[in-house]
């Protein structure tokens, strides 16, 4: 063979790691995002059954915390976040694959920045298909893209 050749076989192996790469990485994205949303509805529940608040969540984190050192995500703060992220995208079942295609940094930036049902469904189909990271697309809502777009043919812009 020669090293062109060779060349060749040697980078179709490495679109296979590539590939497993991102594969591995989609799957243990989408399994945090399940976890948090589970989080999210388990605090809500808690909430509205057993009055859970500040301090109980708080207790929670520490616990949290004091059974796995070095565990980041479950901050007092984060766990709320975890409720209001259950708690915003409940009743939009049709948002589930979407939410699990994005990162938690990502899904955090559209939670807290955009308004509407319609500015959310938007920025997630564009994170998604764009493959934004978190910095990119806080760029694009905070340069207010969908309110551009709406601007610019008086509709709400459909899905990427």
């Amino acid at each position: 063979m020669s090293e062109i050749e060779i060349t060749g076989v040697f980078e179709n192996v490495l679109g296979m790691i590539y590939s497993a790469k991102q594969k591995a990485e989609y799957q243990v994205n989408s399994t945090i995002i399940d976890l948090y949303w589970s989080i999210g509805e388990y605090v809500s529940k808690q909430i509205d059954v057993n009055g859970w608040g500040k301090s109980t969540v708080k207790a929670l984190s520490e616990y949290i915390l004091s059974k796995e050192p070095g565990i980041r995500g479950y901050s007092s703060q984060n766990i709320w976040r975890m409720k209001q992220f259950y708690e915003t995208y409940k009743d939009k079942p049709e948002l589930s694959k979407l939410l699990r295609e994005n990162t938690w940094s990502n899904n955090l930036h559209i939670i807290s920045k955009t308004k509407s049902y319609e500015e959310k469904e938007f920025y997630l189909k564009l994170a998604s298909k764009e493959k934004y990271k978190a910095k990119e697309l806080a760029r694009q809502i905070d340069s207010g893209y969908y309110e551009r777009l709406l601007l610019s043919n008086g509709k709400a812009p459909s899905a990427i």
